[in-house]
């Protein structure tokens, strides 16, 4: 299987936050993860910081951010060229999905668990 180094965008250190649980997912499926959220912390091996740092080879960027807040991330999320973008429930975007699909960015509305458990990630 291709790894797929992820970006996890609105990342918690929360075990009972979808963030937590698809960052741990991941990881135990091997794909390389940097992650984003409200503070500088760590789930695992993998540390959550606050800046946009100008991540390398980013394929998909996973979003468990609601709408409002992913508008100051859109210069940012179109500068790190990755493949999808996947929004979990919740986080669906007619506007970002717009821009990204002007950027050829695939866009998936589908939830980060269900496709690692089902092989479709």
């Amino acid at each position: 299987m291709e790894k797929k180094k992820t970006l996890v965008l609105g990342a918690s250190d929360n075990p009972a936050r979808y963030s937590y649980l698809a960052i741990q997912r991941l990881r135990r499926n091997e794909h390389p993860v940097v992650a984003i959220g409200r503070k500088d912390t760590q789930v695992g091996d993998v540390p959550i910081g606050k800046e946009k740092k100008p991540f390398d080879n980013i394929d998909t960027i996973t979003f468990y951010l609601n709408p409002l807040h992913q508008k100051e991330y859109y210069d940012y999320i179109l500068s790190l060229k990755p493949k999808r973008l996947i929004f979990n429930p919740g986080a669906e975007n007619e506007e970002l999905e717009k821009l990204a699909t002007q950027n050829n960015i695939q866009i998936i509305e589908a939830c980060t668990l269900v496709l690692l458990s089902t092989g479709q990630y």
